[in-house]
């Protein structure tokens, strides 16, 4: 039986997993890195942190596993997004990489729009923000024209790794897609972009499809990692198409639900759809010939520890004293408080917020509380309304009569029942709970498997391996009710916003 690697080069670690391909794990090895601050607002990371992580547990599970090398047919990539690994003619690193969550690009975001108008949405279809890769490409040439002078390839940070291994430069369609450089419905870089801007066209790497062969383990990297030689790499694709493909989300019907630090609503689609407000995300999938819709809200599992840490201090001791989750004894609480809370509702906006809103000025809170409110209130108008905000994106997306036909929970809100239940009523749609939780390092590994020919499709790979365990049926009389405070909820940003941006402006002048 042939074994896969999925290697998940995230923000906070590397994780790689080794996976036989009837989908069971039979080794998994995480490495953490420093997360780089060196201005308010900016985020970078050491490329070579994410090498020497990708070396020490990809040692780590074949190790682990006892397996010997040349049994892994073959390996593949997910990767956080967005970010910018400018190398040299060398190949080596210029600077270290800007991350997708780093904010100092507002001004080029402005040039970029004023340069390209209406061409890029047609081209790239998505507004410039400040976490793509382009943003931070002409921030080099305005800020680092050193750096810039220096710069021969443009890599996002998973494709680095990949480098590393094989010594071929290359990329793939899922996550170009997010880099705001790439034409997206032809789902190759756009060289109209890239002139446009003043960037040169040769830092383009070779592109190819997710599941498509990149190169090949170098003997240099075999050293290192315990890898074979010529042991087979993959495109692999950008971390929420792994983790789609890793909750079996890789057709169109099939939407995946995660509520992590952040929320995403991913829905496929088998043709290029935009929304014609610049509201949602439209990217290429790792599904060959497959896009997918995007809504992504900044503070959903971010608020509830936001919650946990300012308001939940008794739970956090009884946890340690008791040896259990803050998190739980919290849900717990929200159980008993009423559905809606007795009329209180929170904006989950702690961080501004992208979909729908699009407004890093946007800000939180608590409407209607009043004396008789408790914790246990507090607490459950929180987490209905973290979920009313993923309600938006699931509304924007069934505006374009993208089809829903199940909607598949991972993260947070899928480890408790009470928050699957609520998901179910304040959708109105049967939620699915898949058996595997490795996400997107299991998404890269079966990415690889098509790539080698373990299996056929992506498709086919995922209907082998990932199982559905659970399924939550909304509760009809719920969901109505539901409904009468997501009426509320819709409209109240839109009522404070002009409110919001001038207590922002507030605490800018006095900070």
């Amino acid at each position: 039986m042939a074994y896969l690697i999925g290697i998940d080069v995230g923000t906070s670690g590397t994780k790689s997993i080794l996976v036989r391909e009837d989908g069971e794990v039979v080794a998994r090895a995480t490495e953490e890195y420093p997360l780089l601050t060196p201005k308010p607002g900016w985020t970078e990371q050491n490329p070579d942190d994410w090498w020497q992580a990708t070396q020490v547990t990809v040692a780590k599970c074949l190790e682990n596993a006892g397996i010997d090398a040349g049994e892994v047919a073959g390996i593949g990539f997910s990767g956080q997004m967005h970010g910018s690994v400018f190398l040299d003619k060398q190949g080596n690193v210029v600077r270290p990489c800007i991350l997708w969550n780093d904010g100092r690009t507002s001004a080029e975001c402005d040039q970029i729009t004023k340069i390209l108008g209406d061409r890029l949405s047609t081209i790239t279809c998505n507004p410039a923000l400040t976490g793509f890769t382009a943003p931070k490409a002409v921030w080099l040439k305005n800020n680092e024209p050193e750096n810039f002078a220096k710069t021969e390839t443009l890599l996002l940070p998973k494709d680095y790794v990949r480098y590393k291994l094989t010594g071929e430069l290359a990329a793939e369609v899922s996550d170009g897609a997010g880099s705001l450089l790439f034409d997206v419905p032809n789902r190759t870089w756009s060289q109209e972009v890239y002139e446009a801007l003043g960037l040169p066209w040769s830092w383009a790497p070779p592109m190819h499809e997710s599941t498509g062969v990149c190169g090949q383990i170098s003997e240099s990297a075999a050293k290192v990692t315990g890898l074979k030689p010529g042991t087979p790499v993959v495109g692999g694709g950008a971390d929420n198409p792994c983790g789609a493909t890793g909750t079996g989300v890789v057709k169109a019907g099939r939407v995946l639900a995660s509520l992590g630090t952040s929320g995403v609503i991913f829905a496929p689609s088998d043709s290029c759809q935009t929304d014609p407000g610049g509201r949602l995300h439209t990217f290429c999938h790792s599904v060959p010939g497959q896009w997918y819709l995007m809504g992504v809200i900044l503070s959903a599992g971010l608020s509830f520890r936001w919650f946990r840490d300012v308001i939940g201090g008794a739970e956090i001791a009884e946890a340690e004293k008791a040896g259990g989750d803050p998190y739980d004894l919290l849900t717990k609480l929200a159980g008993e408080a009423p559905l809606g809370a007795e009329g209180l509702v929170f904006m989950p906006y702690l961080t501004g917020e992208r979909t729908p809103h699009r407004d890093p000025h946007a800000r939180g809170g608590f409407l209607g509380l009043t004396i008789r409110h408790g914790k246990q209130h507090l607490v459950r108008a929180l987490l209905e309304g973290i979920t009313f905000a993923m309600r938006d994106s699931l509304e924007l997306i069934k505006a374009l009569n993208v089809p829903i036909v199940e909607i598949r929970a991972t993260g947070g809100g899928a480890k408790s029942p009470f928050w699957r239940q609520l998901q179910a009523d304040i959708y109105g749609e049967e939620i699915c709970i898949v058996g595997s939780s490795e996400g997107p390092a299991l998404g890269a590994a079966l990415m690889a498997g098509v790539g080698v020919g373990v299996y056929k499709t992506l498709v086919e790979a995922c209907d082998n391996v990932v199982e559905v365990v659970e399924r939550v049926q909304p509760n009809k009389e719920n969901h109505e009710r539901y409904n009468e405070i997501y009426g509320v909820f819709n409209g109240l940003y839109g009522d404070v916003r002009e409110r919001c941006h001038r207590l922002h402006a507030f605490a800018e002048k006095h900070a």
